[in-house]
């Protein structure tokens, strides 16, 4: 029996790897490497009826087409939103023809970017990245997308021009665009645009309708940050190991390399240090910071994550243990504030304040501590600290830990004391390197 992965052999001819064969062509082995890593997306939704009609404004089902692109081999794939916008059960057609269906994990409307999960039981080729801070005027790129229901159409153009802002509706403006000439068309949407090296420098998103040889495409550098936030929101809430990582491109190659470690976090203990960079995860390459946040998906907070880091230009290999992250909260509000806060119930919230529903009790209050010199009390009901809205131990996690917030002085808080509100200010303590 054929494998998944190779039946596509049978079906589809390909050249020898010969040197000497004039039609393996930069752009046929292009195609060949990452055709694999391209999925057709099928869905119907519900959109208004432009029809004029007596009765009013309507709703019709139509039948929607586009693109994805698998990003982990676990079967995570990167695509347009508005591709799955609205749709039901979004189907999904494999290159080599094995039919299933994907879940719309998170999405971003602003940059019209979602991340979907595609269950299959065995892993899917994750395509090669590559990047967009080098990209070249008249260079050659190809596309490949579900082009009207077409799967797998392959498309070639050139690189026409760089930074364009396209405007679609009132709701949608794109920003940073890459012009280009090849054709694209609807489905073609979410699905990869290729440097002749084979390589995802761009994700095709829209064209210019009436108008020929103009269409654009996300840079890849962009769409991979967002993809790095929509994946750390489908990390497992208790997961915690302190590290701030961002992709730093040297000689326009990714590096991913430490920003932030907290203090007392797994990270912290484990001897990882600001600067050094990640090479690995769990034995697997990491070089995007979406590549080190879909490493700890189905994750658990007893898990020993080892990661292969360059410190100093040496290689170490270092073993990590996770934490669980309300135990991590816990520990951080009594450090720094001097406080031990649980969530409060919406029964008893009750109908204290109509702007406030939900907030996080204090149970304890440590003597001179900065919550103490604040006027903090228990029984007290933290709502808010600065701008943020204080409704769950997560909310509280952010304040403690963004930079922005605890440089500063002061920490500005909001409680409701029984019914009435009453805003203070403490000084945050700090806690060691």
């Amino acid at each position: 029996m054929l494998s998944l992965f190779t039946c596509f052999e049978a079906n589809f001819g390909s050249a020898r790897a010969d040197d000497d064969n004039p039609r393996l062509t930069p752009l046929v082995q292009a195609v060949q490497q990452c055709r694999k890593s391209v999925v057709n997306l099928r869905g119907r939704k519900n959109v208004p009826d432009s029809s004029e009609s007596k009765e009013g404004s309507k709703i019709k089902q139509v039948n929607g087409m586009g693109t994805g692109i698998v990003i982990d081999s676990r079967g995570y794939v990167l695509t347009n939103y508005h591709v799955v916008q609205g749709v039901k059960e979004i189907e999904v057609t494999t290159f080599d023809n094995v039919k299933t269906t994907a879940v719309l994990l998170a999405h971003d409307a602003e940059t019209d970017l979602a991340i979907l999960k595609v269950n299959l039981g065995q892993p899917l080729p994750k395509i090669k990245i590559g990047t967009s801070s080098d990209l070249m005027l008249a260079e050659s790129v190809t596309a490949i997308g579900n082009a009207y229901g077409y799967e797998h159409t392959v498309t070639t153009g050139i690189i026409s021009q760089l930074g364009r802002t396209v405007q679609l509706n009132d709701q949608q403006i794109y920003r940073n665009l890459i012009q280009i000439d090849a054709s694209i068309n609807p489905g073609n949407s979410g699905g990869p645009l290729l440097n002749m090296n084979g390589e995802l420098i761009g994700i095709n998103v829209a064209v210019r309708m009436g108008a020929q040889g103009i269409a654009f495409a996300i840079p890849i550098n962009d769409a991979m940050e967002v993809a790095a936030r929509l994946l750390a929101q489908l990390v497992p809430a208790e997961i915690h190991h302190g590290i701030v990582a961002r992709t730093v491109f040297v000689e326009h190659q990714p590096h991913l390399i430490v920003q932030d470690i907290e203090s007392g976090s797994p990270a912290s203990k484990a001897g990882l240090n600001v600067g050094d960079r990640i090479t690995e995860v769990n034995g697997n390459p990491v070089s995007f910071e979406a590549d080190f946040q879909s490493s700890f998906l189905g994750s658990k907070s007893s898990d020993e994550v080892k990661m292969s880091v360059l410190h100093d230009k040496k290689e170490f290999v270092l073993a990590m243990g996770l934490e669980t992250k309300s135990r991590v909260v816990a520990d951080k509000s009594w450090e720094l504030l001097g406080v031990r806060v649980t969530p409060i119930s919406k029964a008893e919230m009750g109908d204290r304040h109509p702007d406030y529903k939900a907030g996080l009790k204090i149970t304890q209050v440590r003597t001179g501590s900065p919550a103490a010199l604040g006027g903090l009390a228990s029984g007290d009901v933290i709502v808010a600290m600065h701008d943020y809205r204080i409704e769950s131990m997560d909310n509280l996690t952010y304040v403690l830990t963004h930079p922005t917030l605890t440089q500063k002085e002061k920490l500005i808080f909001f409680i409701l004391r029984d019914q009435v509100p009453y805003k203070g200010e403490m000084r945050m303590a700090k806690l060691e390197k």
